[in-house]
């Protein structure tokens, strides 16, 4: 290689050298900055599956020392003082309304229900049970007419309650006295292939307390 090609190529190499070194002046910081955001992002995440797992024990054990009372009017107390938030919230309410009923208050057990029942953004899954635990603990104080109405709300096709609630809808329309749609009522869950065995176990039994034989079409 003679001289002047050894010294073009210096001079190329210089040259890509100091192209290099401006577009990392220019643009270098955008890299920097994504190496930035990846490890905090992921720092961040750790972090707060980290507080999440922690949250959750904590509420676990809160659960559990609620549950741990002598009788279902403390277990009641302790479960409305756990602290949570969001589905957890939701949960430990589903559980002081139990304990309530058990506890023999139902107008109280209704009244922590109420909020989910109404609460129109809440995932169907607690929202129809609240519902559904409403018209069950208040059977004996809220009108068959009124259940119905309530239930009949989330008794349609893919409701995830469905079957459940036709069997309380069943009972209360027997209850009113119109037995003829008891009966229909209860036939349909007998044969309907999607309730549980026992469901349907429970609805012939129920056919042939009103009179009505189950095999029949």
């Amino acid at each position: 290689m003679s001289q002047s090609d050894s010294f073009i190529e210096e001079v190329t190499e210089e040259v890509r050298r100091d192209k290099f070194y401006a577009f990392l002046k220019k643009y270098g910081w955008i890299g920097i900055l994504a190496v930035v955001v990846l490890v905090g992002g992921a720092a961040f995440n750790e972090y707060n599956k980290a507080k999440n797992r922690q949250q959750a024990e904590a509420f676990g054990d809160a659960i559990s020392a609620a549950l741990g009372a002598d009788n279902a009017a403390a277990r009641a107390d302790a479960l409305a003082t756990v602290p949570a938030e969001g589905d957890a919230q939701v949960i430990a309410a589903m559980l002081r309304a139990g304990e309530l009923e058990a506890a023999g208050d139902p107008k109280a057990a209704i009244a922590v229900l109420a909020p989910l029942t109404a609460d129109d953004m809440l995932d169907p899954v607690y929202r129809d049970l609240a519902v559904l635990k409403t018209a069950m603990i208040g059977a004996a104080d809220i009108a068959p007419e009124d259940r119905i109405a309530q239930l009949a709300a989330i008794a349609s096709p893919g409701a995830p309650y469905r079957l459940l609630a036709e069997e309380q809808i069943a009972a209360a329309q027997a209850e009113m006295g119109d037995v003829g749609a008891a009966i229909e009522g209860y036939r349909a869950l007998s044969q309907d292939v999607a309730a549980s065995s026992a469901l349907r176990r429970r609805a012939a039994q129920m056919m042939v307390a009103l009179g009505a034989d189950p095999a029949a079409e």
